[in-house]
């Protein structure tokens, strides 16, 4: 049996691009746009446990084969995939991803069906900017960045980028100066995160919520998964999608 089998498959249109996506859950909406190979064992897994606290989840396929490991072999085929995408910016500074927009597409389609105060967001890797992307311009309530890894790290100024041109920048500082909390997820010493944690600092300000951990890890949700890192995650979905009623007091409490 796949690990995808209990998931529904469908795919989400925008703008005359066309992306599968696989289903599950029930509850407020949220997207889970996977790292880099693709929606790989790991990816599913942590989309697995989404659910079970009572969310309805979006997996995107945007690259990669699904449901394949996270091997250095399949990292080079995604890689090489994304590179002659026209969808896709990782060298580019002061830009948004163009694939930014069918994300909002997916997250406004969603949240037109759920209703709530909004959906859910998290991105890894080098989709970890994507969800701050997706706040810019889209009913995102929770925004998750685990390990923002885009623009690549080469040089300062791309280690200090946060993949959004000014105008979305502006919009999503607007939307944090009005009460929307951005949470982060990193291992300390991961240099593919560049010195991104000091410039959410200092342009979202207390908003921005941190969590690092030591070592030099990558992946804090799925292949380094730290459980602490999971259950700050669920806490803040829950905090931020659910009314008060439903949130469950046995977990981990909201960041």
């Amino acid at each position: 049996m796949g690990l995808l089998d209990s998931w529904t498959p469908g795919s989400h249109t925008a703008d005359g691009v066309t992306h599968p996506t696989y289903r599950k859950g029930s509850g407020p909406g949220v997207v889970v746009i996977h790292e880099v190979p693709g929606i790989t064992p790991a990816v599913i897994a942590f989309a697995e446990e989404v659910v079970a606290r009572g969310f309805t989840v979006v997996l995107p396929s945007l690259f990669g084969r699904d449901q394949a490991p996270a091997t250095v072999r399949e990292s080079l085929r995604s890689l090489a995939q994304v590179c002659i995408s026209r969808e896709f910016s990782m060298f580019a500074l002061g830009r948004t991803t163009p694939v930014a927009a069918w994300l909002r597409s997916l997250a406004r389609e969603l949240h037109a069906e759920l209703g709530g105060p909004g959906v859910g967001a998290v991105g890894m890797c080098m989709t970890g900017g994507f969800a701050l992307a997706m706040l810019a311009d889209a009913p995102v309530a929770a925004p998750v960045l685990a390990q923002p890894a885009s623009p690549a790290p080469l040089g300062r100024a791309r280690s200090a980028d946060l993949g959004l041109s000014p105008g979305d920048l502006e919009s999503v500082k607007g939307k944090v100066a009005a009460g929307c909390q951005v949470l982060g997820l990193r291992y300390e010493r991961d240099p593919a995160t560049g010195t991104r944690f000091d410039t959410l600092r200092r342009e979202l300000g207390d908003n921005f919520i941190a969590v690092e951990f030591p070592g030099r890890k990558h992946s804090t949700l799925t292949e380094h998964r730290q459980q602490e890192g999971v259950d700050r995650v669920l806490a803040f979905f829950e905090d931020k999608l659910k009314p008060a009623s439903d949130h469950q007091p046995d977990q981990a409490s909201s960041p």
